[in-house]
């Protein structure tokens, strides 16, 4: 579904529709699954319902996931969705998701999901610094 872009993000293709939430929504068990294959980092038990973090042309946003939108689409709140190109949804585009280290950063952004969230605390795998690639570059694909 991903695949490798850059130091910071995976590249996807994904249909856009409108929701009526106030967040970004992606199919429960592939957010599960991208959670786990990007965002785990193998110590002990660890969370599978943290926000993965999406680009989609200039906006940054947290995806949760609902078993409610259908796979292979990412559902997003009106307020969003104005902001983009997107006239006639749902439209397939091009939507880039931020590797573990990009995302944690960003999700500081968002209120209530930075400093309490999830991913802050197992960040790294070994404790090295691992700003420059992170252990899954063909994760989520």
């Amino acid at each position: 579904m991903f695949e490798a872009f850059s130091r910071n993000y995976y590249l996807g293709r994904l249909y856009v529709t409108p929701t009526d939430g106030d967040h970004a929504l992606m199919h429960s068990d592939q957010h599960e699954r991208i959670n786990e294959a990007v965002y785990a980092t193998g110590d002990g038990v660890e969370p599978l319902d943290t926000p993965l973090v999406m680009k989609l042309e200039t906006q940054h946003f947290p995806v949760h996931g609902d078993a409610a939108v259908p796979t292979d689409t990412l559902a997003l709140p009106e307020s969003v969705l104005s902001d983009t190109e997107i006239r006639n949804p749902p439209s397939l585009r091009e939507v880039l998701l931020a590797r573990r280290e990009c995302a944690t950063q960003l999700l500081s952004f968002f209120p209530g999901l930075g400093q309490g969230g999830q991913m802050g605390r197992n960040q790294h795998r070994d404790g090295a610094d691992s700003s420059l690639e992170d252990d899954f570059p063909g994760a989520g694909t």
